[in-house]
């Protein structure tokens, strides 16, 4: 398990872009329904997808990206759609429920995060013309698809000392160089046949042709990429050197800002790369540390969320009643760090996600936390005490170990999220009239 705060805090995004757009709900999208594409069990309708497409076409807007053909935002869309559907129908079917109280605590975190009270969180929803049932259900699926993707994927990626070694003797690392990157990807299926390479390669030959004809890498990016980010204008964010292959590190450091990459090739595919901005990393500054250690009871099909909440609750008494938080660890905690007794080691600020830190940060040496809900499980934790620490080597350590965890979480969530898809029984109607 990773404590970390997600690398795509997907609910935060998605609140903050409702909050920040003018009402679009309101505007309800009318058009004879039909059966656009069929999903397993489960159908996708005109009026579903149009919605969608209405707030792609804004969301684009706002972000001053020009617009890709309708054919091809429409079908972008609902290629979107029909990954979501399955991700969804996955979860459901291996008992990820997220209910309506679980619902709620996560609306007071958002809003909390916005730095809004509940109650104005909601206010800021009806004026951006969101009903807050749809904000809702919206906010559970994302969350549902989130909590699958932490336990199906990035729960299992390992990082060794010795890759993290690898990397901090390398002359790429030692540049301490970030990149912040927009991208295109042309996906490629797994086991793909040279008639599948040779069309992907040609949408790939015809992306670059439009960028070197004076097209905006982001319309570019909106109309021909697989990736999730494509209706962001392919927006991938800062990425250390660590964090990206050494041939795609080789290609981008000799761009000048706002040049592109040629056509690279990785395990998902084919890759366009756009340099947005270039710079060095600063050296670490002085922190201060907690010693924390935890039991989790985790949730998941065969344990309900009451169920895992009664279990650390029967934990908590016997620790009350005297054993050791360390015996308690290696009986029941689910973790990893059971072993160690649930010990974490000294944590910096920012390491753990906001709801497990700010429990940490409220307890004193040895005091025993109440239950901590998180998108992890529950949780209970116990500190041995806090330092000033120059964390120097071990920070930077820490800080290639994520970027190592990250490439990897990304690489094998494609990888997952391709055999899903493949496995899937899909039918598109969208040119069916």
């Amino acid at each position: 398990m990773n404590l970390r705060p997600l690398l795509r805090p997907s609910a935060l995004i998605l609140a903050a872009s409702l909050l920040a757009q003018p009402a679009l709900a309101a505007a309800e999208v009318r058009t004879a329904d039909r059966i656009v594409a069929v999903v397993n069990k489960g159908v996708i309708t005109q009026r579903q997808l149009s919605a969608r497409v209405a707030e792609a076409v804004q969301q684009l807007k706002k972000q001053n990206v020009p617009l890709p053909a309708d054919a091809v935002l429409e079908q972008q869309v609902l290629d979107r759609m029909v990954n979501e559907e399955v991700l969804l129908q996955y979860a459901t079917n291996n008992g990820i429920r997220i209910d309506d109280n679980e619902l709620d605590r996560v609306i007071d975190r958002l809003a909390q995060q916005n730095k809004l009270t509940t109650a104005q969180f909601r206010d800021k929803l009806k004026q951006s013309g969101t009903s807050e049932q749809a904000f809702r259900e919206t906010l559970r699926k994302q969350v549902m698809i989130d909590r699958l993707r932490e336990r199906e994927v990035d729960s299992k990626v390992f990082v060794s000392d010795s890759e993290v070694d690898a990397v901090l003797k390398s002359a790429v690392n030692a540049s301490r160089t970030e990149y912040r990157l927009a991208h295109i990807l042309v996906s490629l299926p797994d086991q793909a046949n040279p008639q599948d390479i040779a069309k992907k390669q040609a949408r790939a030959n015809e992306a670059i042709a439009l960028l070197q004809a004076g097209k905006p890498f982001a319309q570019v990016a909106a109309s021909f990429s697989d990736a999730g980010d494509a209706l962001s204008g392919g927006e991938l964010g800062w990425r250390s050197a660590a964090r990206l292959p050494a041939p795609f590190v080789a290609a981008i450091d000799p761009l000048q800002v706002g040049q592109h990459t040629p056509i690279l090739r990785s395990a998902n595919g084919l890759h366009i790369l756009k340099l947005e901005e270039k710079r060095t990393r600063g050296q670490a500054q002085m922190v201060e540390q907690t010693s924390v250690a935890h039991i989790l009871v985790r949730t998941n099909e065969a344990v309900s969320e009451q169920d895992a909440k009664n279990r650390i609750l029967q934990i908590r008494d016997r620790i009350q009643k005297g054993m050791p938080f360390a015996e308690a660890a290696k009986l029941y905690s689910e973790d990893g760090s059971a072993a160690r007794g649930g010990e974490l080691g000294w944590v910096n600020p920012g390491d753990m996600v906001p709801d497990f830190e700010r429990a940490y940060q409220a307890l004193k040496p040895g005091q025993l936390s109440e239950p901590v809900r998180t998108q992890f499980g529950w949780h209970l934790i116990q500190i041995a005490g806090s330092r000033q620490q120059d964390v120097g080597n071990e920070r930077e350590r820490n800080e290639v170990r994520q970027e190592l965890r990250a490439r990897k979480a990304e690489q094998a969530y494609a990888d997952w999220m391709r055999q899903l898809r493949d496995s899937a029984y899909v039918q598109e109607r969208l040119q069916e009239h």
